[in-house]
């Protein structure tokens, strides 16, 4: 287990700061190209400067169809057949979901500047969604964490870093919010750090049913018992945004890229990385099996791949992207928030989702319900 989670943390970062960029190995042609592509991704990936440079560039239009969850890709595609869309947007753990549903074609890696982007990221395409020996299913994109924000003005961590913890807190009940699944998992952390749940209880949970329904039985139930502290469940970003402005929220559960931004816009907010360690992620892109503006796809891969759109994106966002060197062009601000984050050895301690396999999901989307049926 301490191999699986060192090759995950180590890994995915190693690289990020050295931006050796090569030329592109896509047509010219294809940036020259008009028409539209079909963009199932995250609501707040692509904002405006970054949808505004693309189509004033290459004449592509981008029909953005905005999701908060794993879960929505894979329901839309499974309900389409992969039919109807061009790019998807699924994170870097649902391969083993993704492998038997046939839903996705191989990229041609000729087309695409790989070497823009963070190479142990690109990994994880061309090794874990390498279905059946056919080619890397999955490109990088944007990677983040899970951890901790809060109102600056009406709360702060007792010591130099937050707590999972904090969002149970009685003191704090009534004001906080997370998103049921991965508030769980991480009360299973917090649990663990506390001394109450075997040490790697969270992450052995992964490894077969048995195991995974004693652990979540243990942690379902201490959520239970404080099922009322939790004021609002979000799924999305702006759900984040609103209950950290308007909603009542003190303290929260969150993606790093909403409270950051507002954190960029002039509000009491911060976001940390806690002391059990921010979970952390890799959303990526892939292509469904019924796409059909293909030159319009890599036209939008490579574009995206490239340092400046990129680094403008990331700072409206506030999420932290694949591609080499685009913090250069994501401001000051940017930098001072990352930095602020994951202060110390925090990005040493990142905890990444572990791949999940189709039993995992389905028995944690019972434990789920029972949670939010309390």
């Amino acid at each position: 287990m301490a191999e699986r989670k060192t090759l995950s943390r180590r890994s995915m970062l190693k690289g990020a700061g050295a931006a050796v960029l090569a030329a592109p190995h896509y047509s010219k042609s294809a940036l020259a190209s008009s028409g539209e592509i079909n963009v199932v991704m995250w609501s707040d990936y692509l904002p405006p400067v970054f949808l505004e440079g693309f189509e004033a560039e290459t004449g592509i239009r981008v029909n953005h169809i905005g999701i908060g969850s794993n879960e929505e890709i894979l329901n839309m595609m499974t309900a389409s057949n992969g039919q109807g869309f061009d790019l998807v947007a699924p994170t870097n753990m649902r391969s083993l979901q993704w492998a038997p549903l046939d839903l996705l074609q191989p990229f041609d890696l000729d087309k695409v500047n790989l070497d823009a982007v963070n190479p142990s990221m690109v990994r994880i395409g061309t090794d874990a969604w390498n279905f059946n020996k056919s080619g890397a299913h999955w490109l990088p994109h944007i990677w983040g964490t899970e951890g901790i924000a809060y109102r600056t003005d009406l709360w702060s961590p007792e010591g130099d870093a937050p707590s999972y913890g904090d969002v149970w807190a009685e003191e704090n009940a009534g004001m906080t919010m997370g998103r049921a699944h991965s508030m769980m998992l991480c009360a299973g952390l917090y649990l663990e750090r506390l001394g109450e749940m075997e040490p790697e209880s969270v992450w052995d949970a992964y490894d077969d049913e048995d195991t995974m329904r004693r652990v979540w039985d243990q942690i379902t139930d201490w959520c239970i018992e404080r099922r009322d502290r939790i004021k609002l469940i979000w799924n999305d970003a702006e759900t984040q945004k609103y209950g950290l402005l308007n909603g009542g929220v003190v303290v929260g559960q969150t993606w790093d890229g909403p409270p950051l931004a507002l954190k960029s816009a002039g509000e009491p907010v911060n976001y940390q990385a806690p002391i059990e360690g921010a979970m952390a992620w890799v959303d990526g892109l892939a292509m469904p099996v019924g796409a059909e503006n293909i030159e319009q796809v890599y036209a939008f891969i490579n574009y995206l791949y490239r340092p400046e759109p990129a680094g403008a994106a990331a700072a409206v966002n506030g999420y932290n992207t694949a591609v080499l060197g685009a913090e250069d062009f994501a401001g000051d601000e940017f930098r001072k928030n990352f930095a602020e984050a994951y202060p110390g050895d925090a990005l040493a301690s990142l905890n990444p989702w572990l791949a999940e396999a189709p039993w995992y999901a389905k028995a944690r989307a019972e434990f789920v319900e029972k949670f939010l049926n309390a």
